[in-house]
């Protein structure tokens, strides 16, 4: 059992051993359970204290329980939380560094709470897609208010227990050694035979329910429209306010139930594995030796350099930039200091933090400046030849030991590498525009990275709070390689019958944050060109749309140069429909022959997402990626794919892989057939009735 039973004088001390986070697992309900009986059984013992061991009270669920069926085996927290408020010794909770979910609940289920200060409290469960499932949302009202509980468990936001000073939550706040003040306080209760409180007990005084609940309805209805849960927790919390307490708690169980079972919420619960997962790699252990990465170097100071450096800078590690030419150089180091400046204006950096991070980010014009850095990240233009330059000069002036990364979006990681004399410290470290934004880092795998380098990036990306994903060496890697068949796709459409416009807004209406028409036109059209230009050398049997191509002659490279696939104005971003655009794309049908016609939004989502979904089952299958949950990582965290559908790959097993190949055979059928052909995984699952999941 991971609780364990201590003696005090006159109280028995319960502490949670279930490290990192001491989550409630079978075996730690059943030592909490197994705790009480022994200390209500000895009459020697007068009073119970349940506290949490090293960094945390408790932080909930053991998710490593999540679907098994040892979550919902008796004692449930339920349970168990029935035998606390049922003791007939008082039972005091000693809160510490983190009380949330199932660790909250608990607490409020003992009669006392002690809390030491910075506490982090929340009840996080609609992040998950679900709510809290043990009285939650009928004893925080109780314990906090009603405003400010349905505020917590609707956002689900963590809040410092001192904001909750006031409130019948916690009866002491203190600042060290909070087992010893909850002890104190235990022997005060016995001594002075202090009534046992139970916050289901409390009745809730709420004049203004009705509106107040309506208002909330409203607000949450509008904000949360693609997620079942949060209008679940106002039912649940405005149960508690409405019904006696155990109606309530059915009220709770039912909403948990249903939500439990929704595609959203697995959706949520794939995304929250999926990052977990993709940090660990089989043929690597995480006791692997890493590298220190105490000063780092960024080659290229444009957008993507810049963005680069920042990361390093906000996560307190000094950065230099190179440039060749000092115009170049100073205007990069402007724009950092430009976002920094934007970041303090909006209230999110102090003018402290402001200026430290300016202070971590230095310029050189001189590659001796920077042969001393622990890490190197290349992040000049996408050609080869320039990449071989930078890295030929990487190679003859950096230290040994020093981790030599590139930022390329599809170039060959291994050929890179072949340009310096030590491949082993080389390595893809591919960000996302913009760098100091985007969650996703793309890590290149070559076929000689070292694996204490592989290690350590892995390390980095964690530190530098991006969703660090592996990937193997191929053309576009997993991100940029999918997103060209979807981008093929949208090309067709256009063919076909369809316009921007429409394309995008079916797209977005699924819930990408952005079509691939407005896509294109942020990135830069001419990015998407210099790459086909590439592709009909090297691949000249894969069919690509000309309409990319015409709109690029025409010099609309998008918002860059104030026109793309849509029409912008000066300082406004808005896409405004092209005339000039939609006029092209009907006469290059007629040039093409092509008889446009009606095209449904279903059909376009459908062809757009499958085509994802097909090449992310040709990329698992040649092993670029390590699992299906990577590749939903890479789309929910760089390309706006809606998280509450979980991923391409996610998304598929939802709608059935067979359903994924009829919809394929029906597209191949009306044009371009080569493009449709199902890859051998993806038959493979449809025909034994698996998912890629």
């Amino acid at each position: 059992m991971t609780a364990e039973y201590q003696v005090h004088g006159q109280t028995a001390v319960i502490t949670l051993q279930n490290p990192p986070v001491n989550g409630l697992g079978f075996s730690t309900r059943q030592g909490i359970v197994a705790g009480v009986t022994r200390a209500l059984d000895d009459d020697a013992i007068k009073a119970i204290v349940i506290t949490g061991a090293g960094k945390a009270f408790s932080g909930g669920a053991d998710i490593r329980e999540f679907n098994k069926p040892a979550a919902t085996a008796a004692p449930n927290l339920l349970n168990v939380i029935a035998v606390l408020e049922a003791s007939s010794k008082p039972i005091v909770a000693a809160m510490h560094s983190v009380a949330m979910g199932g660790g909250l609940e608990l607490a409020m289920g003992c009669h006392f709470r002690v809390v030491q200060s910075g506490t982090q409290i929340a009840l996080p469960e609609v992040k998950l897609g679900i709510l809290p499932g043990a009285g939650g949302t009928q004893r925080l009202p109780r314990l906090i208010g009603v405003e400010p509980a349905l505020n917590m468990i609707v956002s689900g936001s963590t809040v410092p227990a001192e904001k909750l000073a006031k409130t019948a939550l916690f009866d002491e706040i203190v600042e060290t050694d909070v087992v010893k003040a909850a002890l104190a306080f235990a022997e005060r209760a016995v001594a002075s035979n202090l009534p046992l409180k139970k916050a289901r007990d409390i009745k809730i005084k709420f004049a203004t329910a009705e509106g107040f609940f309506q208002f909330a309805r409203n607000m949450v209805a509008a904000a949360a429209k693609n997620y079942p849960a949060p209008l679940k927790c106002v039912d649940a919390v405005e149960a508690s306010v409405t019904k006696p307490f155990d109606e309530g708690m059915r009220i709770e169980r039912e909403a948990f139930t249903y939500l439990v079972q929704t595609t959203e919420s697995k959706a949520l619960r794939h995304a929250f594995f999926g990052e977990r997962a993709a940090s660990k790699i089989p043929d690597i252990p995480e006791d692997t030796p890493t590298r220190p990465i105490r000063s780092a170097a960024v080659i290229g100071a444009g957008t993507m350099g810049g963005g680069i450096a920042m990361n390093f800078a906000n996560a307190g590690i000094p950065v230099t930039v190179l440039e060749m030419k000092s115009e170049a150089l100073e205007k990069g180091l402007a724009v950092v200091r430009k976002n920094y400046e934007n970041s303090m204006k909006k209230g999110k950096l102090t003018p402290e933090k402001f200026a430290e991070r300016v202070g971590l980010i230095k310029g050189s014009l001189a590659y001796q400046d920077i042969r001393d850095a622990d890490i190197v990240i290349e992040a000049v233009f996408e050609d080869l030849a320039v990449k071989e330059q930078v890295f030929k000069q990487l190679d003859e002036v950096m230290r040994s030991g020093a981790i030599l990364a590139s930022n390329t979006s599809t170039l060959d990681v291994d050929k890179i590498a072949a340009f310096t004399r030590r491949p082993e410290d080389v390595i893809g470290t591919h960000f996302f525009s913009p760098a100091n934004v985007m969650k996703l880092l793309e890590v290149v795998r070559g076929k000689k990275t070292g694996k204490d380098v592989l290690a350590t990036v892995m390390q980095l990306s964690k530190k530098i709070k991006k969703t660090g994903v592996v990937s193997g060496v191929c053309d576009g890697f997993i991100g940029n390689r999918m997103i060209e068949q979807y981008s093929r796709q949208a090309g067709f459409l256009l063919e076909e019958g369809a316009l921007p416009q429409q394309v995008d807004k079916a797209v977005e209406r699924f819930g990408f944050a952005m079509g691939p028409f407005r896509m294109g036109d942020l990135a830069g059209n001419d990015v998407g060109w210099y790459i086909r230009k590439r592709r009909y050398v090297e691949k000249p049997n894969i069919v690509y749309s000309k309409t990319a191509d015409l709109l690029c002659e025409l010099g609309r490279f998008g918002q860059k140069t104030g026109a793309g696939w849509y029409d912008y104005k000066p300082g406004d971003r808005t896409a405004y429909p092209s005339e000039v655009v939609n006029e092209m794309i009907i006469a290059h049908s007629k040039t093409l022959g092509v008889t446009r016609r009606k095209i449904s939004d279903d059909e376009i989502v459908e062809r757009l997402v499958f085509a994802l979904v097909n090449e992310g089952a040709h990329i698992l299958e040649e092993g670029i990626a390590l699992r299906a949950s990577d590749i939903d990582m890479v789309y929910l965290t760089g390309y706006g794919f809606p998280i509450y559908r979980g991923g391409p790959m996610f998304y598929a097993d939802t709608v059935g892989l067979p359903n994924v190949i009829l919809a394929m055979h029906r597209y191949a059928r009306q044009r371009h057939g080569d493009a449709w052909k199902p890859a051998p995984l993806l038959e493979k699952l449809a025909a034994e009735g698996k998912t890629f999941n």
